[in-house]
């Protein structure tokens, strides 16, 4: 199969029926063989019942429905571990990702050997504070941390090798960093493609300014887990061992230096009168329970499991 697209969706079922025929119809005149995953997050309006009308018609047509909204980055999951298409196609489902796309991203990845290719929507409809900006200082600031030259990390437009799809574990909200997990797990070749972006044509947004804060806070948690995920004692535990020994040292100079004042009968105060007694104590205390934080998390991950982190309804095909 040549083909597997993605669409993760919650409540847009004025938009589906056109993004399906629009997809379909670039899928023929390219005479690709192609599944289309249509991933439900929980939406309270029609979206499921277009789905199941497009599956009775289309068996291409897959569906899977989640038992509330879980977010995008579940949705991302079980599609990524139900697709079968040599590449994989990842968009939105609001027409704002044009499906016309979708061949020059298929010959990225086939003819130019990439792993993964980001969408980049060089002109953008959105609005300019509300969105634009904010999305400049992400990008910036994703480019910075992460090491991955892309213009635009929030580009849901994006094509993937199957083999990327099926060693990448996305989970929180960290669809936007799927180009950081794939350079993370061994995937080194990541392009770019300028793609067409279009007004939204029915509905509103789904994701409002707090996606720019949490974003933020996503990339700190992918440096981290990047550089220390699979050993947080080497962080935690460096950190503990400084901490405690200049807490020791400084314990023993004050020690000393009681011990020094008694030998010689020169005046001494009491060592709980030393600020720096309180400064030794509290940098060993803290030194101990950064090391004991750090050993713990290499307990946990020697032994977690991978526990569902969403709940499926309902599949079809």
């Amino acid at each position: 199969m040549n083909l597997s697209i993605l669409i993760p969706l919650l409540n847009e079922d004025e938009s589906l029926k056109e993004l399906y025929t629009w997809i379909v119809s670039v899928m023929q005149s390219n005479n690709y063989s192609y599944e289309i995953i249509f991933i439900d997050d929980g939406s309270s309006d029609n979206s499921w019942s277009i789905i199941e009308e497009l599956a009775a018609e289309n068996p291409n047509v897959k569906g899977i429905r989640f038992m509330k909204n879980f977010g995008k980055s579940q949705a991302l999951h079980a599609g990524f571990a139900k697709s079968q298409g040599d590449v994989v196609i990842t968009m939105d489902a609001d027409l704002q990702d044009s499906p016309e796309e979708i061949p020059g991203l298929y010959e990225m990845i086939i003819s130019g050997k990439f792993d993964l290719v980001s969408g980049w929507k060089k002109k953008r409809y959105d609005s300019v504070v509300a969105k634009n900006l904010p999305s400049k200082l992400f990008n910036w600031a994703a480019r910075k941390t992460s090491g991955v030259q892309l213009n635009d990390f929030n580009c849901g437009l994006k094509a993937y090798k199957n083999v990327v799809v099926k060693n990448v574990e996305v989970s929180g909200e960290m669809h936007r960093y799927i180009p950081v997990l794939a350079k993370n797990a061994g995937f080194g070749k990541i392009g770019e493609k300028v793609v067409q972006h279009q007004a939204r044509k029915y509905g509103e947004t789904k994701f409002g300014m707090e996606r720019f804060i949490n974003g933020f806070l996503d990339l700190i948690t992918i440096w981290f887990l990047s550089k220390f995920g699979k050993r947080p004692m080497h962080l935690f535990g460096a950190m503990g061992s400084v901490m405690f020994i200049i807490g020791f040292f400084a314990a023993g100079f004050i020690g000393c230096s009681k011990l020094y004042h008694l030998y010689n009968g020169l005046r001494y105060s009491l060592v709980s009168n030393n600020p720096w007694f309180y400064i030794s104590l509290t940098t060993m205390i803290l030194g101990t329970q950064l090391f004991l934080a750090g050993f713990l998390g290499e307990i946990i991950l020697r032994t977690k499991n991978n526990e569902g982190r969403y709940k499926i309804s309902k599949e079809i095909n």
